[in-house]
């Protein structure tokens, strides 16, 4: 059993009372260094991870590096137009082969000592190999370590760095329909823009992940955008918002009434043009997909997240974001916008000037949010060590009552993050 400092052990870390209708979390939860080293060794090392979408790498030589997990890695797309995911370091002597963020290429040379591979992992270049008893076979034996498993759902590509994990589609479970909807969006696809906004919070990464699934906080905490929203003639409300459990962690929210949505939903300041294209967009969608299909992608905005990783908020503008824990309080997050194929150029000016409004790091939430769950980490920090024990514990009781009567939760309960703290703490469990 895993002992923390304060006498707890990690499955003890989440208390939950039925009767007395009260969950709460053990804030030594996010920032013990022994929890945070058995997440990575326990979820990072045995569940998938998403890595990327398969539109950063559209050619033959496209690379991005990335970490997961403290693990540097390569993802590219090799000469032949496969996807490869390797480890990224020299087999040689372990040094990080690729120090470049992005760029196409067919080598990866390490500066160390001139060793080359080609982007499919085979060992292309070996300076001075007549030292090597057995060359060829020398070089079959120190090709690039690739990662156990990949798989990709809708062009969304994970990882795992266990090759025994059950298959993707089981991870993802109900996810993987959500999912589908959002890449259903365009007729000819979806696909990220180029560039990656990268940001370090100084706070556990939990904390996002409860940011995300927490619509109790929207109009307290973004105060400002609501206020504008409603100055534009756009009525934001709580109600008919809900809140689900897809197993295994990962949760939905499900949003009518915080914001409108290109080529989905309209709200004044998106301007008249768009008002008629959505129309259009609306006609084209139930053309394809059908009028039930067209109304559930359409009808309200969405925030998915995928244990452990993955949020997807699908909201005035389509942005994937990508959890990296460092430390137990420093989490890197990465983000990318997800866009229609083939979109016109007005309305992709449009996209990003309401993501950047919102959603952007710089925006109107982003801020607000970064803001708030450091402020989160800096109170955890100081109630460490209490005098009175009950001090250092973290609420998520609210909406408890309505669910035990078997109402569906709603998006300013807080059901959606006792969900992922059940599977967390069964995730975890006991040594």
């Amino acid at each position: 059993m895993t002992q923390l400092t304060q006498g707890y052990s990690i499955s003890s870390l989440v208390e939950e009372d039925e009767e007395a209708l009260s969950f709460k979390v053990h804030r030594s939860a996010y920032r013990s260094e022994e929890v945070f080293r058995a997440e990575i060794s326990r979820i990072w090392g045995h569940t998938w991870l998403y890595l990327g979408h398969e539109t950063e790498i559209p050619k033959p030589g496209d690379f991005r590096t990335r970490t997961l997990g403290g693990r540097p890695l390569i993802f590219c797309r090799d000469s032949s137009g496969e996807i490869q995911v390797f480890f990224n370091a020299c087999t040689h002597r372990g040094t990080i082969l690729c120090r470049h963020s992005e760029g196409n290429t067919k080598f990866f040379q390490c500066f160390y000592h001139a060793w080359a591979f080609s982007n499919s992992g085979d060992l292309a270049a070996l300076p001075g190999d007549d030292a090597y008893a057995d060359s060829a076979a020398f070089r079959e034996a120190m090709k690039l370590r690739s990662v156990p498993r990949i798989q990709s759902h809708e062009g969304f590509v994970f990882i795992a760095f266990d090759p025994d994990v059950p298959d993707l589609m089981t991870h993802l479970g109900r996810a993987a329909h959500y999912m589908s909807l959002t890449a259903s969006i365009g007729p000819a696809g979806m696909e990220t823009l180029p560039g990656v906004q990268l940001y370090a919070v100084k706070g556990n990464w939990k904390l996002a992940v409860e940011n995300a699934m927490d619509g109790y906080h929207f109009a307290p905490t973004h105060n400002t955008f609501v206020g504008y929203l409603r100055e534009t003639g756009f009525a934001v409300t709580d109600d008919d918002q809900y809140a689900y459990d897809l197993g295994d962690g990962h949760g939905l929210l499900i949003l009518t009434g915080h914001n409108g949505r290109i080529g989905m939903v309209w709200e004044p300041r998106f301007g008249e043009a768009e008002k008629e294209r959505i129309v259009a967009k609306r006609q084209e969608m139930e053309d394809r997909l059908g009028p039930e299909r067209a109304a559930e992608v359409a009808d309200a905005s969405r925030i998915l997240y995928v244990f452990p990783n993955l949020l997807l908020f699908d909201l005035e503008a389509l942005t994937i974001r990508q959890l990296e824990p460092v430390a137990p309080g420093r989490t890197d997050v990465r983000a990318w916008q997800f866009v229609e194929v083939d979109e016109p150029a007005d309305v992709r000016a449009l996209r990003i000037k309401t993501m950047v409004s919102f959603v952007g790091p710089g925006g109107l939430a982003t801020p607000d949010d970064i803001e708030a769950y450091e402020a989160v980490q800096r109170g955890i920090e100081a109630t460490a060590d209490s005098a009175d024990p009950r001090y250092d514990w973290s609420d998520m009781s609210r909406g408890m009552a309505n669910e035990k009567k078997g109402n569906q939760g709603r998006s300013i309960d807080e059901g959606a993050m006792r969900s992922f703290w059940r599977h967390w703490a069964s995730v975890l469990g006991e040594d």
